[in-house]
């Protein structure tokens, strides 16, 4: 009989629970575990044969499966501000737990990997978790691009010698020598991944989109985990070929209805709500198309060399550039994608998002007259979401992107 191949959802969920799985059975073995930021150089950790799991997509996963509000709440009853990242005051619940009801879990680290070009809130939350379990902490410093061209090249330098150090950090601690023909294997796989990703998430593009962005939401955490290894550049392959056969049979989302609005959401996704959430905006056929959150993964470099992949983690993400970096993106997004709203997550834990939103939302407003909504959430507090308010402002952007449409015909 033949064997029947898997789609790439199927992959993607199984490679999402190998990750975890791998780790467990490295510390079993007696092999160290890194625990790494979101957006940091995981080419280090891939040539070197580290297992590495990350505490945000964690966050994320506990969140989805509504076990983060108990962590969260570990927490603060150790004196955590709720003020705090959701995301660090989930993790810092686990460290004291150490174990949750469900099949993922995260095996205690021997060393931590961070990365400065999200936000503050990560070097101090894991500056905390290294003087609590007395392990080192490797840091990638990224300095803030203020200027628009992005890095300058003695920030290059900068980072450059910050990698060799870490490099011999990394030697010190393994005893094993680092072998930098296989750090360039690794890159260039990773730079493959990234031109996959970017191919795959812009097939939404196409009218009607035959993907939703809570599907960028899930396979997004392959880019996070697991985008130095072969398997992930082979799995947004696959991913993209599907979609573009569901663009030639000219499928929507949706088998059961069709796509009546395309929208780009903006900030991270609210994990423990992300079935309600998905499941209102198809009830008024509204498609999330596009966000900028899955954009931050796009770390994409020119080049297999050291300095060009540190320039793509300053300079690719959106949080350690200005604001006309991001609003550019905006801007490009309400055309490639063909939007007719857009809906702002006023994220209570994500500062360095929310701060920036208003300003590029009221300049999106003047250039594009596209229609808006902000409403209030965390990406995996459960406390903070309002269902009344969500749906209340989804019906409030329907009525806008109706009425915008309407009057677009008038004038033709």
């Amino acid at each position: 009989m033949e064997e029947v191949k898997k789609t790439s959802k199927q992959i993607m969920n199984e490679m999402t629970r190998d990750v975890y799985v791998r780790a467990a059975e490295a510390k079993k073995a007696g092999k160290p575990v890194c625990w790494a930021t979101g957006i940091a150089p995981q080419e280090l950790m891939t040539t070197m044969e580290i297992d590495t799991v990350y505490p945000e997509n964690f966050g994320a996963a506990m969140g989805a499966k509504h076990l983060s509000g108990p962590l969260i709440e570990v927490a603060e009853e150790q004196g955590y501000s709720n003020d705090i990242c959701s995301y660090a005051r989930n993790n810092f619940g686990y460290v004291d737990v150490k174990h949750v009801d469900d099949p993922v879990n995260l095996p205690m680290p021997d060393m931590l990997l961070c990365c400065g070009n999200s936000c503050n809130t990560v070097i101090k939350w894991y500056e905390n978790l290294a003087k609590e379990m007395n392990i080192p902490m490797l840091f990638l410093d990224t300095p803030y691009n203020y200027m628009d061209e992005g890095a300058s090249e003695h920030q290059i330098r900068f980072m450059e010698e910050q990698v060799y150090y870490m490099i011999s950090q990394l030697e010190e601690i393994t005893g094993r020598k680092f072998d930098y023909d296989r750090f360039k294997e690794v890159m260039e796989i990773s730079m493959q991944t990234g031109e996959w990703w970017l191919k795959a998430i812009g097939v939404a593009k196409h009218k009607p989109s035959p993907i939703s962005g809570f599907d960028l939401f899930n396979y997004m955490g392959i880019m996070v985990c697991d985008r130095g290894r072969p398997e992930a550049r082979d799995l947004f392959k696959q991913w993209y070929e599907e979609s573009m056969e569901k663009v030639a049979r000219g499928e929507g989302p949706w088998k059961d209805q069709e796509e009546k609005y395309r929208i780009l959401w903006d900030g991270i996704a609210c994990w423990p709500q992300l079935n309600l959430t998905y499941r209102t905006l198809k009830k008024y056929g509204i498609n999330m198309v596009a966000s900028n959150y899955p954009r931050l993964w796009m770390i994409t470099y020119d080049s297999p060399t050291i300095a060009s992949m540190v320039r793509a983690y300053s300079e690719n993400v959106g949080a350690n550039r200005e604001i006309p970096f991001e609003l550019n993106a905006y801007l490009k997004d309400t055309e490639t994608y063909h939007l007719d709203g857009l809906i702002y997550h006023s994220n209570r834990s994500c500062k360095p998002m929310d701060f920036k939103q208003y300003a590029i939302r009221k300049v999106v407003i003047e250039k594009t007259g596209l229609p808006s909504v902000i409403f209030d959430g965390d990406q995996t507090d459960p406390r903070v979401f309002s269902e009344a308010q969500f749906e209340t402002r989804l019906q409030a952007l329907v009525e806008l992107m109706e009425k915008r449409k309407e009057g677009r015909k008038e004038d033709e």
